[in-house]
């Protein structure tokens, strides 16, 4: 008997498929028939496919309720088509309208008779609604019934693959009865699905279960309730919370919810915490970050209330992943929509239906759509566990993207075969339930070690073309049959062409990420030759960006790896990490390519964890750790280094001259695109960071020889100020041609020489040291100074094609008894000395004479002058005179106004004075080096 009807009509287009799946869906769960919503969705959704996308015609859904059941028909207007189907199975041809129908051919049995599988009738059913006329036959059941006393067959491998044709194959297989009946103008197909029975008063009610079979939980069950105000902070935290999260109510009161949760999506992209928490109802798995900094599985449910003044709140109850069925709703689909927004018929993200593996509409962002997968595809085939794998693009190994009810280690980015077993189920290209994993070992790593035992997987497919794989698993053993496996791979087929769409977007983005982050990575190390400077870009460009922690290790020749550098994203955990990498050896410097595995850092700080518990333990006969205590360090240490810890090698000219170690939290792994993106930039700091060491031994060498050009120290001569400054232009790493020298020629006698050689580099150094020294040696023989220059000159001329000109400013300082100071010098090419009196006046105190390193034959003469007490002789390179701004230049006049400023002031203070005007003349950093030597003779003391 017929209690109630609903009927819509959907046009030939794409979305008419999503609408007639909510059309359904909305009509179950409006007459209360949640318990068979799932099913007549997938049946609905197949076979409105088949009409609108594949035949083109309008579709006619009718849903008829009955007491104890629900009947959905789907018409369309194609009664004929040709019949495809498996290889081996059967042929026919369709007739035009108005002919007789054709009995269609049916293949020799292949086996003895009612020796036929039923896995193979239901196979070869899956377009039987495309073949009208067919004598006797108006059941579906009748006609497998048939197909099977005909002669079963074997489907090969390539249809074991197939992708289309399973509208009547999911009808046999999920329906209680179904049938195709035609008409000249239409075809329809049916389905009837039973209700199972309720007891009177009863919402829902489960099935008696055996008590090996009932979820497991620890000894004392844990509810953990967390109020939330609307500003997302925390003002309700229980006694159970407290233990579970090892946190004390005080400290956790009044904090920002997002500072304790671990949110699986990404921020900004899917549905965050902050939208999560808003919504009326949610339920799903996230982690939660206690006080002694793990972060504990949890499995939450949510409920938005109001108080009795109207103000909103989220009250969280919150269990271990592990007791997710305290917590869990048994039928998520129905009528628990949790508030989400209708758009056009469709719920966005509440029901629990196929299409929400899609999503209506489907999220933007891969991990949402994979997160989103992984919960209705345990929830569905009611398991303990779910994964998602997808494949790499040689498809040789699967990377976990997402996963819930999984130990966390086993989470993002753990990496397995592909093929990890001969045969065919030991392949993850095609569907397999495993019926108890402990018979054998080994068969699918991932759930190794979990006390998960019967597991379904199914591959995800695009263009025949492996790219992921999906799992469910559950604690009991034979829990799964083909059904499951067939509604799984359904759900599989529908979701693959978008997680791929979804997957390509992000690689593309993450392509165009790295290329950027590579770009400006470069620019910044480009930018600095400095090998400390060097060492902190490497660590602060990879954390947090690429890692959660960073050390580098660098390599001198015939000396073992030091660690040079560590850096963690928070800031207190730095020292820890540092001492804890000190204690163990470093990684071996292997020069192999790309990142390799380095388990020693997890492994020292569990250890160094569990000691310091034990002796907590034994000393304080506490039961836990308690935060900022030596324990809860520890802990928080070994939670740091706990995930992956891969080494890179920084390799430069073919050496390995250090290695770059980076690390995630605990649980944590890489993702392989991210330890693609690290060795690209290992390359790139591998050549900075060479480059910043030759640079520093090159600056470090030049720097040696300059200290070898000066004099190690001024001699004091009596009655008279010496002053020098020298600044050598650039950044150090060449040797200027710019020197001076003061040194004793014989008792109460002194030379002093200022000069400069043209160029830079090697060879004016060279020229530079045979002046220096060559200028003390002649001096001190009781040469002249003009017969001193000539000497040098012809010495300099005879280095040949080395040789460099150089002007020189060379004199002897002989001090008087009545204070003056006899001069006696010559100018040899060099700015003029300036002299300045007491009165402020500033004159030359030489004449111009030839350069050194040009002419053979030089004509130079002595000029002797006396400075007089309060007298200044100011001597400079042509680095001060020629300094520029522009068109500006300081000149030997700019330089005589500094020097009349600086009457009465030492010589130290006329050097400093005149240093400062030159580096004030103009803002760009000086291009040539500068040396001034002041000389003053002073005043007597008054009485």
């Amino acid at each position: 008997m017929v209690t109630a009807r609903a009927t819509a009509t959907f046009e030939p287009v794409g979305r008419s498929v999503a609408s007639a799946r909510a059309f359904v869906r909305d009509t179950l769960q409006g007459w209360g028939f949640n318990e068979v919503v799932d099913d007549a969705v997938v049946l609905a959704s197949e076979l409105v496919t088949n009409a609108v996308v594949h035949a083109g015609t309008a579709a006619e859904v009718l849903c008829l309720r009955h007491e104890h059941s629900v009947r959905i028909e789907v018409a369309d207007r194609y009664p004929h088509r040709v019949l495809p189907v498996f290889d081996g199975a059967f042929y026919g041809t369709v007739p035009d309208p108005g002919c007789e129908p054709q009995e269609p051919t049916v293949p020799a049995p292949s086996r003895a008779s009612g020796s036929g599988a039923p896995a193979a009738g239901h196979a070869g059913l899956q377009e039987l609604h495309a073949v009208p006329g067919l004598p006797g036959v108006r059941d579906g059941a009748a006609l497998e019934q048939r197909l099977l006393e005909a002669g079963g067959y074997e489907p090969s491998h390539a249809d074991l693959e197939r992708e289309g044709g399973r509208g009547l194959l999911l009808c046999a297989t999920l329906a209680s009865t179904w049938g195709v009946d035609y008409t000249p103008t239409r075809k329809r197909v049916w389905y009837q699905l039973d209700l199972p029975a309720r007891a009177a008063g009863t919402r829902f009610a489960g099935p008696l279960t055996p008590d090996e079979l009932l979820p497991a939980t620890d000894s004392g069950v844990r509810v953990a309730v967390v109020q939330i105000d609307a500003d997302s902070r925390i003002i309700g935290w229980n006694a159970d919370a407290e233990a579970l999260f090892s946190l004390p109510a005080a400290k956790a009161l009044g904090q920002p919810f997002g500072a304790f949760a671990a949110w699986p999506q990404t921020p900004g992209t899917g549905l965050g915490l902050e939208e999560a928490l808003r919504l009326s109802r949610w339920e799903g798995s996230y982690g939660l970050r206690g006080g002694d900094g793990r972060v504990l599985p949890v499995y939450g449910a949510h409920l938005r209330v109001r108080d009795s003044e109207g103000s909103p709140s989220t009250v969280c109850l919150l269990v271990p992943e592990h007791e997710r069925a305290v917590l869990q709703s048994p039928f998520r689909g129905g009528g628990e929509q949790g508030g989400l927004e209708r758009q056009g018929g469709e719920t966005r993200g509440g029901a629990q239906s196929f299409d929400t593996f899609l999503g209506s509409p489907a999220p933007d962002d891969l991990d949402s759509l994979l997160q989103r997968t992984v919960e209705r595809a345990r929830d569905m085939l009611d398991g303990d566990a779910a994964y998602l794998l997808l494949a790499t693009d040689d498809e040789t190994e699967l990377e976990v993207r997402a996963s819930c009810g999984l130990p966390s280690g086993r989470q993002r980015f753990a990496r397995v075969p592909v093929e990890s077993g001969a045969g065919r189920y030991g392949s993850a290209r095609l569907p397999a339930v495993h019926d108890d994993l402990t018979t054998q070992a080994g068969l699918v790593p991932l759930l190794s070690g979990t006390g998960l035992r019967s597991v379904v997987t199914v591959p995800l497919k695009v263009e025949g073309r492996l790219t992921g794989s999906l799992g469910v698993a559950a604690q009991a053993p034979e829990q799964y049959r083909n059904e499951d496996a067939m509604r799984l791979q359904f759900a599989a087929d529908r979701i693959a062409l978008a997680v791929e769409s979804a997957r390509l977007t992000e690689l593309e983005r993450l392509r165009r990420g790295s290329l950027s982050f590579l770009v400006e990575a470069s620019d910044l190390l480009a930018g600095t030759l400095e090998r400390d400077q060097t060492l902190a870009l490497m660590a602060q460009m990879t954390v947090p960006t690429l890692a959660s922690w960073c050390a580098v290790y660098t390599i001198s020749e015939q000396s073992p790896p030091e660690l040079a550098f560590v850096l963690h994203e928070d800031e207190d955990q730095i020292d820890g990490l540092r001492a804890l990498l000190a204690q163990i050896p470093p990684p071996e410097p292997l020069n192999l390519p790309g990142a390799r595995s380095w388990r020693a850092p997890a492994v020292a700080a569990h250890d160094a964890a569990m000691r310091v518990s034990l002796r907590s333990l034994a000393r304080e006969g506490t039961s836990r750790p308690t935060p900022g205590s030596g324990p809860a360090t520890a802990l928080a240490t070994a939670a740091t280094v706990g995930g992956e810890t891969v080494v890179l090698p920084l390799v430069a000219r073919n050496r390995v001259i250090g290695m770059l170690t980076l690390g995630k939290a605990a649980d944590e792994k890489f993702r392989r695109e991210i330890l693609e993106l690290a060795e690209d930039l290992s390359r790139r700091a591998a050549l900075a960071l060479d480059n910043a060491r030759l640079y520093s031994e090159r600056t470090a060498i030049s720097r040696a020889l300059q200290r070898s050009l000066l004099p190690p120290e001024m001699p004091r001569i009596p009655g008279l100020e010496v002053e020098v400054v020298y600044r050598a232009a650039g950044e150090g790493n060449e040797v200027g041609g710019d020197f001076y020298d003061v040194f004793p020629i014989r008792p109460g006698s002194y030379g002093f020489a200022i000069g400069d050689v043209c160029g830079t580099g090697p060879e004016a150094a060279a020229v530079t040291g045979l002046a220096r020294h060559s200028l003390r040696l002649l001096a001190r023989e009781g040469l002249s100074a003009p017969e001193v220059l000539k000497r040098l000159n012809a010495a300099i001329l005879d280095e040949g094609t080395r040789s460099r000109f150089l002007t020189l400013l060379y004199g002897e300082l002989t001090p008087r008894q009545d204070g003056s100071v006899e001069v006696r010098s010559v100018c040899a090419g060099h700015p003029l000395p300036l002299r300045l009196r007491p009165d402020g006046t500033v004159t030359a105190a030489a004449e111009p004479q030839p350069l050194l390193g040009v002419l053979e034959d030089l004509d130079l003469y002595e000029e002797t002058f006396v400075l007089e007490p309060g007298d200044v002789l100011l001597c400079v390179t042509d680095g001060v005179t020629e300094r520029r701004e522009g068109t500006r230049m300081l000149g030997d006049d700019g330089l005589a106004d500094v020097l009349a400023a600086c009457t009465g002031l030492t010589a130290g203070a006329v050097a400093a004075r005149v240093l400062r005007a030159v580096e004030r003349f103009a803002p760009e950093p000086a291009s040539d080096d500068m040396a001034i030597l002041a000389l003053r003779v002073p005043q007597p003391r008054s009485a």
